[in-house]
Order: structure tokens, then sequence, then C-alpha cells
């Protein structure tokens, strides 16, 4: 394994980071719990959750990969072993059978408590805002259209303000972002210089070779800023792997489940996944481990979030620390890149 530390502090991580959003819905416990074994036993100490998971978000599975998660702690007392993160879901229709009042104090007091009670852990290493309370183009959306009905009022002082306060008690250590864009991360970093209040260290944003759009104006402020990529979805909701384009789905496959989630198969996507494989059989090397390392190697990742439904996944994922692209490799894929920039924003 490779391994980092958080920006801004001494807490050393993995460049792996293990992803858990399929526990509880595709995954059973004894799944995870297997995951998460194996996942130590290959050095990786960094475990990305959400009060939100497992997605798809429903009422009936709400918070069930934390409960997941925190049954493993008491039942193997690994929890000093872990870096663990989590996130406060953020408002909408998606999460209202989790709380409607955004990232009010009270909203962020809750989300903490209930986090812990269910990771049966007394603090949270990296707690992260799941996504903005403002209207803003996220998830999928490539443009910024300004709504003029949006009724959000500037509060990021006021969410640190609380952060801190979270921090004091020892429940949380660190503080990061997600799916955020560029206006709302400086807003964070100058509230935080300006006041001295906690600076969000991380980002978590989707990166992947369907989806650069990072590597605008973000990758600047994440180098300058010394501001982490804690990438999601480097797989593309498993396209990255290559099944869909050669017809190799298992019925429990995320895409065949739930067809709604279609951000990485627009007719581009397809066609770029076909040339990114091409590449990939050229040198002798599997997609997903490509597309992973491709993520891994770029430097502005802090960790590069892996999911995996089961064990052989899991196992190829993670065995992609150990390849290092060439510039043979990076100059092919970024030819098919002009061709087809950013097809699954």
């Amino acid at each position: 394994m490779k391994y980092t530390t958080l920006p801004h502090t001494d807490i050393k991580v993995s460049k792996i980071c293990l992803g858990t959003m399929t526990w509880g819905n595709q995954n059973t416990q004894a799944e995870g719990h297997q995951q998460m074994d194996y996942a130590l036993d290959q050095g990786v100490n960094f475990f990305d959750t959400a009060e939100l998971y497992p997605v798809p978000a429903t009422a009936e599975t709400y918070a069930e990969t934390e409960r997941i998660i925190g049954n493993w702690f008491q039942k193997t007392g690994n929890r000093d072993k872990v870096v663990l993160a989590s996130k406060i879901a953020g408002p909408g229709d998606y999460t209202a059978h989790i709380r409607t009042n955004g990232f009010s104090p009270e909203a962020l007091i809750d989300g903490v408590n209930q986090s812990l009670k269910r990771l049966q852990t007394d603090y949270i290493d990296l707690y992260q805002l799941h996504w903005p309370e403002r209207q803003t183009n996220t998830f999928g959306i490539r443009d910024y259209k300004h709504n003029t009905e949006d009724l959000w009022e500037d509060n990021f002082n006021e969410i640190l303000h609380t952060l801190q306060d979270l921090i004091k008690s020892g429940k949380i250590r660190q503080v990061g972002i997600s799916n955020e864009k560029a206006w709302g991360t400086m807003r964070y970093l100058e509230e935080s210089k300006k006041h001295d209040l906690p600076r969000m260290i991380t980002i978590q944003n989707a990166y992947s070779l369907l989806n650069r759009v990072f590597e605008g104006d973000m990758s600047e402020i994440a180098i300058r800023e010394n501001m982490g990529l804690l990438a999601y979805s480097p797989m593309a909701f498993g396209v990255l792997s290559g099944k869909y384009v050669k017809n190799q789905v298992a019925d429990n496959a995320r895409l065949k489940l739930f067809p709604r989630f279609a951000r990485y198969s627009s007719d581009q996507a397809t066609e770029a996944t076909k040339r990114y494989l091409k590449v990939a059989e050229d040198h002798n090397l599997s997609l997903a481990q490509m597309a992973l390392a491709f993520v891994t190697q770029q430097p502005f990742i802090t960790s590069n979030i892996i999911g995996a439904t089961n064990m052989e996944q899991l196992k190829e994922n993670i065995a992609s620390i150990h390849l290092e692209l060439n510039d043979s490799i990076l100059a092919s894929i970024n030819k098919i890149h002009e061709i087809f920039p950013n097809p699954a924003p």
C-alpha cells in the first residue's frame, strides 16, 4: 500500500480508501465485514461512509451502512486502526426522510451524534458535508444556471462555527466538503482564514476517466490551497470495468439494478469507454486497474475511493495501487479525452 497524510494534519491515510455505499443494500453485513477485514489486511486504513448510505437512499435502509461498520468495530476492536470518514446528508426531496433543516447548527449536531451512535465510536476522523445547501450544478448537471427563487442564504460562517464546537468537543477531528464547486470551496477557505475557523482539508468529488471536470478550476484550488481530492466513482459506477461494453453484466450490477443512475451511460461515455478499453488491452492491462491507477497518480489526489460488490472486484481494485501508468499510456488516454472531454460530468 502507498500512504499520504490528510492535508494540514499528521493523519496518515492509504492512497486507496474503502468506499461502503453498497453495504446494507447490494451487500449484506457479513459481506461488508469481509471487505473491511480484507482491506485492512492489505494496508487500507481509510474508510469512507455517510449517514445517507446505502444508495439508493430510502427510509427503510437509512444509515444501515454506518450500523454495519459500527458492528464491525464492536466485533473486531479495530477502531484505532482505521481513519474513519463520514458525511451529513445535504437537503432536498431525496433526503427528506432524514431531516429538513439543512446544515443548521441543530442538524450538524444531530448528524454527528446519531452517526457516532451507529458507528459505535467516540469520534469521527473526517466529517464531511455531502453536498451544498444552495442550488448549483452538481450530480451530472454540466453548467451553472442561477435560480433567482433559491431561498438559500449564506451560512458558511455559521457552519464552520458549529463544526468548530464539535471539534472542540472531541466528536470530530477534521472537516471536509463533498460535491462542491469552486465558489463554495473558496468561500469556506475565506471564512476559515478570516475568522480563524476550522479549515476544510479535503473535497470529495467525482473523478474518473469519464469525468475529469475537477481538472479545471478545482485542481488549481486543490494544489494551491493544499486541499486533497478524495475521488469518488473512479470506476464510473462500474462502467470503467468494461463489463457493460463487453456485455458481461451480472444480475446484481449497479446499473442493472438501478438504471436511473445513468450518469455514466451516455452514447459518448460508452464510446469513450470502448476506446479506453482498447488502450488497456493494448498494454495488457485490465481497464479497471488502468482507470484506477490513472486517478491515484494525479497530483491533487489524497485518496482514491474504491467500492466493490464482491471480493474479486475488491482484490483487483486494491491491487491497482501497484500500477503506475507510463507516458505512452497517459498520452493515449489524453488523446481519447480530447475527442470525448468529460462525457459524464
